[in-house]
């Protein structure tokens, strides 16, 4: 892989979304296969992720020696996926969970002081952690770095301690950490707590505490404050980069119903949510273009003393309302959550969007990760145009070598 071809992967948040990727990949895969791309060989020499987004980039970067095991590995995850895989779903664990709020919520103000441990999440992600130990080896990041299979991996959180927007790299070249406004970027070596901070929904999972410039900051989910969630990619050098997207870049407008109602608790958190893990990436999306635009307008002398370069992006975002898809597969969910859930309105339509996060089921995520990869081959020439420098540039390597 050439400097000029370098690519960079993004990968964004959204909870039980983020399996769409999967789908994304798993036919990014076969279009590349069927133009000769070795199954094994990553192509793509920076990885980077938020929040689930940041699950999936680590499990691709820790099998950069063999991009097809890494992939298979994800697909096995996510197409087996189960509540309590991911945070305790039983009845005990929402009944202390349920009884703790309430106590803090209405006494509170007479106990706060002598509350051993208040609640500090709605749920327990434990098995998260558990699962995650599992299925990622660490030394095959290392390897893959060493090999030169992977150029840089990228992992962003958010700090509750200070309100920077944080982001963790590991990488062998000599990259210097970037400081941006509320943004900055520390060399690290990426672990199963990173993840767990990045992939933190707030109120949702409990906050992680990382090592920060010597000292610890409380982290929960990468994608709040994310101003710019493609410039990760950028500074680490990529000079194209696909971008895979966890809910519709764009909505049409939708008809009014005849009648309008309060809006439930999850309608808003639902809301908030989509605040949260889409919009930034869209605005981010846009402006990268009129930068492109305006490069694309300036002669090459004043281009190059701009100090800017154009960055080509291809962007694949699922083309139906996941929300939508959610309210199909609410029922799959443990009959404690759907409880919980029921009681602000998530079990409704009209509040699915907050469901779609939380569906770490099977039914949900094999629909997206089918969804992924017929969104991904109805931009099969897109994508093959995407990569056709990648895929010139290791046939011109197999030629030399077969010259030599």
């Amino acid at each position: 892989m050439t400097d000029n071809t370098k690519t960079g992967l993004i990968l964004t948040g959204g909870g039980a979304r983020a399996a769409y990727q999967v789908g994304v990949l798993r036919a990014v895969a076969n279009l590349l296969k069927s133009q000769g791309w070795p199954a094994d060989k990553n192509p793509f020499p920076i990885i980077c992720g938020t929040s689930a987004g940041a699950i999936n980039a680590t499990g691709l970067a820790c099998s950069a020696d063999n991009f097809g095991l890494g992939l298979r590995r994800l697909e096995r995850v996510w197409s087996s996926m189960e509540a309590h895989h991911i945070y305790r779903a039983d009845s005990l664990a929402m009944a202390r969970s349920g009884a703790k709020w309430i106590t803090l919520l209405s006494v509170g103000w007479m106990l706060r002081r002598w509350i051993r441990k208040p609640p500090d999440s709605l749920f327990d992600n434990s098995p998260l952690a558990e699962l995650l130990n599992r299925m990622l080896d660490f030394s095959g990041l290392d390897a893959g770095l060493a090999s030169g299979s992977l150029d840089a991996l990228a992992i962003t959180a958010s700090s509750y301690t200070t309100g920077m927007h944080l982001t963790f790299y590991q990488t062998l070249a000599d990259i210097e950490p970037w400081v941006r406004s509320q943004r900055l970027a520390q060399r690290d070596f990426i672990t199963v707590q990173h993840l767990l901070a990045s992939s933190a929904i707030p109120f949702i999972f409990p906050s992680i505490p990382l090592n920060w410039a010597g000292g610890l900051e409380y982290c929960g989910d990468g994608s709040m404050r994310q101003l710019a969630p493609i410039s990760p990619a950028i500074h680490l050098g990529a000079k194209k980069i696909l971008i895979v997207g966890a809910g519709r870049m764009s909505e049409a407008k939708r008809a009014l119903p005849q009648q309008i109602a309060y809006p439930s608790i999850a309608q808003i958190a639902g809301h908030a949510m989509s605040s949260i893990f889409l919009d930034s990436l869209a605005v981010d999306i846009e402006r990268l273009d009129r930068i492109n635009k305006t490069l694309s307008l300036l002669p090459e002398q004043y281009r190059n003393q701009s100090g800017l370069r154009p960055i080509e992006t291809l962007v694949i975002a699922p083309s139906e309302r996941v929300d939508e898809i959610a309210s199909r597969h609410i029922q799959s969910l443990p009959a404690p959550i759907r409880v919980m859930l029921g009681g602000i309105g998530a079990t409704e339509a009209r509040g699915s969007a907050l469901a779609s996060y939380l569906l770490f089921e099977a039914s949900f995520t094999n629909e997206l990760m089918t969804l992924g990869m017929t969104d991904t081959l109805a931009k099969k020439d897109e994508v093959l145009a995407f990569f056709k420098e990648d895929i010139a540039a290791l046939s011109n390597q197999a030629k030399s070598v077969v010259n030599q």
